[in-house]
C-alpha cells in the first residue's frame, strides 16, 4: 500500500506546481484542466476562475508523488488541519537550501537547528499555507 498528498489549493494550483518545481526540482508528471474533461463540467461544478484550472496535477519528487488540485477547496468550519509535508535529507545543505526556497514569502514557523532527534531540523508555513518540517535524517537512518 502506498498514501500520496493529495492537496487542494482553491484556484492556485498551477502556482504551486510551479514553485515547488523550482523550489525542490520536482518533475511535472501531469497536469489537465477541467476544459480536459470529455464531457463540459457544469459551470456550478467549476472551480473559482474557470474550466482553465486544475482539474489534477501531480509532480514527481525523486519518484515521490504529491498530486494538485483547483477543485474540492472549501475549508469547512472546524475541519481536519493537521497535517504537514516533510522532507528529509541526508546533508544540512541541502536541507538548508529547500527550506530557505520553501521559505519564501512563506512563514518560519521553527528555523532549521540541531535537536535531540535530529542534527538539522526546522517547521514552516509555506506562501500557499502549505506546513513543511524540513529535516537531515539522523546519522543511523537513511531517509526513505
Amino acid at each position: 500500500m502506498r498514501i500520496e498528498p493529495y492537496l487542494f489549493f482553491d484556484g492556485r494550483s498551477e502556482e504551486a506546481m510551479i514553485f515547488y518545481e523550482q523550489a525542490l526540482g520536482a518533475e511535472r508528471e501531469a497536469l489537465m484542466r477541467f476544459s480536459d474533461c470529455p464531457e463540459p463540467m457544469p459551470e456550478d461544478c467549476l472551480p473559482p476562475g474557470g474550466s482553465q484550472k486544475v482539474l489534477h496535477g501531480s509532480l514527481l519528487f525523486q519518484g515521490q508523488r504529491l498530486m494538485f488540485s483547483d477543485g474540492s477547496a472549501a475549508e469547512e468550519e472546524g475541519g481536519f488541519r493537521g497535517f504537514s509535508l516533510t522532507l528529509q535529507f541526508v546533508n544540512e545543505g541541502e536541507a538548508r537550501k529547500a527550506f530557505d526556497k520553501l521559505a519564501e514569502s512563506g512563514r518560519v514557523v521553527m528555523p532549521l537547528g540541531p535537536t535531540f532527534f535530529s542534527p538539522c531540523y526546522g517547521m514552516l508555513s509555506d506562501r500557499f499555507g502549505v506546513q513543511w518540517m524540513v529535516m537531515v535524517a539522523p546519522p543511523n537512518s537513511q531517509p526513505s
